[in-house]
């Protein structure tokens, strides 16, 4: 499959004579511009690193690799072909609300009171509510494979917005421009699988090591074609280029457990999103909130990558003088525009033409940042810097043209499809295999895996995380089961008189009711891993599908657990009927609701942005479902009005459901002769009056009625409670239907509210 995995196999390595280079040599050499062939990334992965220390706070030392000559290492793979990722024109503006003045609405009474009377009347397509601001304005580049370009700016310059145009994370018809790769337009298939984006947070499972978030990024991206040990093996590489080996077997950690150091944290949101070896690389601040060392391994890293064969885009805020030297081409936005285009070694240059020549002991970008935003806060702007900048990109474009010509020649002339061929067949690990359609979107699959692969990868992933965080089901489960406790000791071993009827009631709508309360544990789980999932589906590492139905099945068997926990707890020590079967159909309906409730929950969790915000809504909406399930008013009695919220509460059919399962026995009889008299004012009588009262009724009736007749059968309570529709099955089943139903809900909200893009 690649011979950028085994490549580390069948190369010689150098032997332990093998003089080590210093960091400056090891910089030379990397940073040398080769013009014949070059190695490949797996043949670099073992043997060009970083030979110092990182000093991020855990005393670990990046592991030291003997360095490869690259002459020595040419014959082995030639060098892939060049890729150029062209952008020319891009503009992208939003609407904003325009801030409101008195002397806007009101420009009479406002100059009346002293403010301006000259106001600024709306562009077209603009009111007196909202204003178009300019994020980008006519941005145009180019950046090359083997190469890193960074975009600098001040804050809201309009970097992340440049990022995200070129990763097409800005919605179809938003932004004006083209982006081209090798001269053919991207479609937006073909850039998601050659393509990663490496967001500014590190999103990632807090309980996995850094061994196994990488695996199960390979076992997302890779093939299944390609071999577990090859996957293995990959990751092994990935780990020693990224500089973890010591942090292989440590956890990634979280607040409240400690794990990695926040420059490996960062590595490792990088490698998870280059496991494929991806073409394009764009990443979204990667250096910030890392002190000076950490940046520049991590920028180091970039470095290796982009010397592989794939184009690294990344926004910086302000590079250190040593990363300075390992970045290739550089942006300087300022307000949407670009006030600077080019080689970091032409940056003297060019601000001595500007005439603000750069003092040879200051740091390059840091006088350019200065520079323009001191030009910001002038009359004038940046209007002079843009201009000449445009002057400057014309009069040394035709420098260029032989470099134009070199890289035409290598290309022989490809197209974008047979680019990517040879890449592939090169060694880049793109989850893909070649085809003869000449649709270059269609020579690689959408997703790397089966719909069932993923499933099954997905939940694996979550049950390991889940299982080194056992205190939480420990939780849920302490909490079902005093629940559970409380209900059996107050509601114990109760008998079968008009009270013990009444208390039942009680305690079915109780127990109906608390387990779907106890189901808002299911709120934060998702939110908890929104960013995680959009960021993995944003570039088609598993299908939505798959992520839904692995996410119900990881949820089942803690759910089963608790629903036999609450029913052994309570079924017996309450004193309910039906026995064995009883007790079976009671699990079952307390596992259905759940299930339903679980549904329900992560239904929500899926359109609401806040873990406060969705208990509220969650609390809220399941007292209405009591409410409405027949408890407290029959559903006869409900007004016509709010009948159909009665058929919409989740409570009412498990609650049926238990009374049919305890009251379905005809012959069984809840009220005998004088028991009729209790719960009434006659209750407190004597016992020879309340026969008397039976003879009395007997004989105004003309039916004996004496001190052991039944008056009152299971059948006749199902009935009073309008209990009388459906049956204990059908409750189970609706009950089962409405968790199904709910899920489908949460699958749409996946659909909608994941686009990761910009409008």
């Amino acid at each position: 499959m690649s011979s950028r995995i085994v490549a580390q196999n069948s190369l010689s390595v150098t032997n332990a004579a093998t003089p080590y280079f210093d960091l400056m040599e090891l910089d030379d050499r990397t940073r040398r511009p080769v013009s014949g062939d070059m190695p490949t990334l797996g043949q670099l992965l073992k043997h060009v690193g970083d030979a110092r220390k990182e000093a991020a706070g855990d005393g670990s030392e990046t592991p030291v690799h003997h360095a490869l000559d690259i002459a020595d290492a040419a014959g082995i793979e030639p060098r892939s072909l060049p890729f150029v990722l062209s952008f020319s024109n891009l503009t992208y503006s939003v609407k904003v609300r325009r801030k409101m003045s008195l002397s806007s609405i009101l420009p009479r009474l406002g100059a009346r009171l002293g403010a301006a009377a000259v106001t600024e009347s709306p562009a077209v397509g603009e009111n007196m509510f909202t204003r178009t601001k300019t994020l980008l304005d006519d941005i145009s580049g180019e950046a090359r494979d083997g190469e890193i370009m960074a975009v600098l700016g001040a804050s809201g310059s309009g970097k992340s917005t440049l990022i995200d145009a070129l990763a097409n994370r800005i919605a179809k018809g938003s932004l004006k421009g083209t982006v081209a790769l090798n001269g053919e337009a991207l479609e937006s298939r073909l850039l998601k699988v050659i393509s990663a984006y490496v967001m500014q947070d590190d999103l990632l499972f807090p309980m996995l090591t850094v061994e196994e978030t990488l695996m199960f990024a390979a076992e997302f991206r890779l093939p299944r074609t390609l071999s577990k040990s090859k996957k293995q093996a990959r990751v092994q590489a990935l780990i020693d280029q990224l500089g973890l080996r010591n942090a292989a077997k440590t956890a990634i950690g979280d607040e409240g457990h400690r794990g990695v150091s926040g420059g490996e944290r960062r590595r490792v949101s990088i490698g998870i999103d280059i496991i494929h070896d991806p073409i394009l690389l764009f990443l979204d601040e990667p250096t910030s909130g890392l002190d000076s060392t950490s940046a520049f391994m991590v920028v180091k890293v970039l470095q290796r990558i982009a010397q592989s064969g794939s184009i690294v885009i990344m926004s910086v805020h302000q590079p250190s003088y040593r990363i300075l030297g390992l970045l290739d081409r550089m942006i300087f936005l300022s307000r949407g525009q670009t006030v600077y285009s080019g080689s970091p070694m032409q940056l003297p240059l060019f601000f001595a033409e500007f005439g603000h020549p750069i003092p040879e002991t200051d740091n390059r970008t840091e006088f350019a940042l200065d520079l323009i935003r001191d030009l910001e806060g002038s009359p004038g702007g940046t209007k002079s810097l843009v201009e000449f900048n445009k002057s400057w990109q014309s009069m040394t474009k035709h420098n260029q043209q032989g470099m134009e010509t070199t890289i035409e020649a290598e290309r022989n002339g490809l197209s974008l499809k047979e680019a990517i061929s040879a890449s592939i067949s090169r060694g880049k690990l793109v989850s893909g295999a070649t085809n003869t359609n000449p649709n270059p979107s269609s020579m690689v699959p959408t997703f790397a895996n089966p719909f069932w692969v993923e499933m099954a990868t997905l939940s694996k992933r979550s049950f390991t995380n889940s299982r080194r965080m056992p205190e939480l089901f420990g939780i849920r489960l302490g909490a079902v089961m005093v629940t559970g406790f409380i209900l059996a000791t107050m509601f114990w071993q109760l008998d079968n008189s008009p009270k013990g009827v009444q208390e039942r009631l009680g305690f079915f709508a109780f127990a109906m009711s608390t387990t779907f309360y106890t189901t808002a544990d299911a709120l934060p789980v998702f939110l908890q891993e929104r960013y995680i999932f959009m960021r993995e589906t944003a570039y088609n590492a598993y299908r939505r599908l798959s992520y839904l139905v692995s996410h119900a099945l990881v949820a089942l068997p803690s759910l089963a657990f608790l629903s036999l926990a609450f029913a052994a707890t309570t079924f017996w020590a309450v004193g309910l009927d039906g026995g064995v079967s009883g007790f079976l159909f009671f699990f079952l309906i307390i596992f259905a609701s759940f299930w339903a409730g679980n549904s329900f929950v992560t239904f929500l969790s899926g359109v609401v942005p806040h873990v406060m915000l969705g208990y509220t809504i969650v609390v809220a909406i399941l007292a209405y479902f009591l409410l409405f399930s027949g408890f407290f008013i029959n559903r006869d009695r409900i007004p016509s009005y709010w009948i159909w919220f009665h058929y919409l509460s989740l409570v009412k059919y498990p609650y049926e459901a238990v009374l049919q399962n305890e009251f379905d026995d005809p012959v069984k009889c809840f009220v005998r002769g004088v028991q009729i008299f209790d719960n009434t004012p006659l209750g407190s009588v004597p016992e020879a009056l309340k026969l008397k009262l039976l003879d009395s009724m007997s004989n105004t009736l003309g039916t004996k009625i004496t001190s052991s007749t039944c008056l009152t059968t299971g059948t006749d309570i199902l009935s009073q409670n309008g209990v009388t529709d459906l049956s204990k099955w059908n409750c189970f089943w609706i009950t089962v239907a409405w968790g199904f139903f709910f899920r489908f809900l949460f699958y749409l909200s996946l659909l909608v509210g994941s686009k990761n893009k910009r409008r």
